[in-house]
């Protein structure tokens, strides 16, 4: 292998997946570790253990594979990238020591920090902001405060203890602090602002100081150390001085997955969360505290429909299909399952038979739901059938969004593209279908869409390599999707006006989530 190769390594909520690319920009070899956040002391988190352990698995497989394959050992690599989660909150003193235990995206613990930075910076600070962790620990008086000498992203952390860079990818930072659509950079008059804030609470900081540095895609983010090959590979087979592009968020590298960094193009990436991102042509009229804005890997404004809650609901109930097949004495594949209960859900009625679900596993921004309570009801004389409780659940899946979408249909924004890519898209047409009625717009899956945002960090690594010649857009248009293959399903009036249905009903009924909430308090 030369510097023909790219590779990308993304931390996504249950994998941790490695991708290999060649010259022709198609994975030549890949590996994955499957791993899964922990609720501690009321925390969502994961260890560091988990994360080390996560990277060099991954990483293994992949070079195990290609020795497999291609029969040679893997010892250099044309450029790397790393890809993780947004938001959260990794806090470090000057000695290099974690402070607290990782809070990730899925913590909703931030509510007076979101109201209170969305108030003072006339922007929406959403909880899962890296910012809005740190002002939340301010003001709770956290004594590890006064020790940081640095936060940032899980991508970020990675990218730092591999290369000693404290950098970060422009669509990761625009999730930790907003940025001036202009200078590409925190937004200046903001950092002054929040910097006031943390006075006003006995905390004197520049958090200039305290963030990562930022950088646009094509930019050098710095080369691969001695000691950062041996934390990716402790065989020590692999060379140092390898570049590395800025490491991203899986937001970012989900909009490069689906060619969706042009300006009204969107994509949907479904999985444990759910997020729509559609690139803007201009700012938004109003602050909406439904809607973030971050940006594309080349800075562009992207306006993001976030929802902490997707598909673990649905995988709890296959679950628990597997387990009463398997007492009968049936050996159904988990692949079988899903295809055969998704296909199902085809039959359903397009309102869901007036069935009624919340798969909110933790807390959710978008209808103000600050812990999550998974919730399935139905009326006495409900549809109750097998093929109406699986609609309802992926119809559920994208309720939370659709909500957050009639804000951007309010402003008029306009989408030529939309694009869907994650595990609820694997069987195909069903995901696609329930999307493009809850979406109200054609929805394309692409032949590519399983390789997801290790492949599109695997991309922006390649595109470190060519960022002189091409735009970002052009480089994936012409160089990544110029023969790309999909999908497209067309919603039909009927499944819209069902799923219309279907959302009133949804909305409706979040008085009984809170109930729930508090009867199981």
């Amino acid at each position: 292998m030369d510097g023909r190769t790219s590779l990308g390594i993304e931390f996504g909520s249950t994998r941790v997946k490695a991708v290999l690319i060649g010259s022709d920009r198609t994975p030549i070899a890949g590996g994955s570790y499957d791993w899964e956040n922990r609720l501690e002391d009321g925390i969502w988190t994961y260890s560091l253990e988990d994360i080390w352990k996560g990277l060099r698995v991954s990483y293994r497989k992949m070079a195990t594979e290609v020795f497999e394959v291609y029969g040679e050992t893997l010892t250099t690599i044309g450029s790397i990238g790393f890809s993780a989660m947004m938001h959260g909150y990794l806090v470090f003193n000057r000695e290099e020591k974690l402070l607290v235990p990782f809070r990730t995206w899925r913590n909703a613990m931030t509510a007076e920090a979101e109201t209170r930075l969305t108030e003072a910076l006339d922007y929406n600070i959403p909880q899962r902001w890296s910012i809005a962790h740190l002002y939340q620990a301010i003001l709770n008086k956290e004594p590890h405060v006064k020790e940081i000498d640095f936060f940032t992203t899980l991508a970020g952390y990675i990218h730092w203890q591999l290369t000693g860079q404290k950098v970060l990818g422009v669509g990761d930072a625009s999730g930790m602090f907003p940025i001036d659509s202009q200078t590409q950079k925190y937004d200046q008059r903001m950092t002054a602002i929040f910097n006031d804030l943390a006075q006003a609470e006995g905390v004197p900081v520049d958090v200039n100081q305290l963030l990562p540095e930022v950088l646009v895609a094509g930019q050098a983010a710095g080369t691969l150390t001695k000691e950062g090959a041996y934390l990716l590979d402790p065989t020590g087979t692999l060379q140092a001085g390898i570049p590395l592009c800025p490491p991203e968020g899986d937001a970012g590298t989900g909009m490069v997955a689906t060619n969706s960094v042009g300006k009204r193009t969107g994509n949907v990436s479904a999985g444990t969360s759910a997020f729509a991102m559609i690139v803007l042509e201009r700012d938004l009229s109003e602050v909406h505290p439904e809607i973030d804005l971050v940006t594309t890997p080349s800075g562009d404004l992207v306006a993001m429909v976030h929802t902490n809650n997707c598909s673990s609901e649905i995988n709890a109930w296959i679950k628990l299909f597997k387990e009463f097949s398997e007492s009968l004495g049936l050996e159904i594949s988990a692949e079988k399952l899903y295809n055969t209960l998704f296909q199902e859900a085809l039959k359903g009625e397009p309102d869901c038979g007036g069935l009624l679900s919340y798969g909110y596993y933790s807390g959710e921004n978008i209808t103000g739901m600050d812990q999550g309570r998974p919730l399935f009801v139905r009326k006495p004389d409900s549809a109750f059938t097998l093929a109406n409780f699986m609609r309802l659940h992926l119809s559920s899946a994208f309720g939370a969004m659709r909500i957050g979408m009639e804000i951007l249909k309010k402003e008029n924004i306009q989408i030529d593209k939309l694009v869907g890519h994650g595990g609820i898209f694997k069987t195909p047409e069903v995901g696609q279908r329930i999307l493009a009625s809850a979406m109200e717009a054609p929805v394309t899956v692409m032949e590519t869409a399983g390789e997801g945002g290790a492949w599109g960090i695997a991309l922006l690594a390649s595109y470190l390599l060519e960022h002189e010649k091409l735009s970002l857009e052009d480089f994936l248009e012409q160089k990544v999707f110029s023969e790309a293959k999909g999908e497209t399903v067309v919603p039909t009036k009927e499944d819209i006006a069902g799923f219309e249905q279907f959302i009133k009903r949804y909305e409706t009924g979040l008085s009984i989530e809170r109930t729930a909430i508090n009867a199981l308090n």
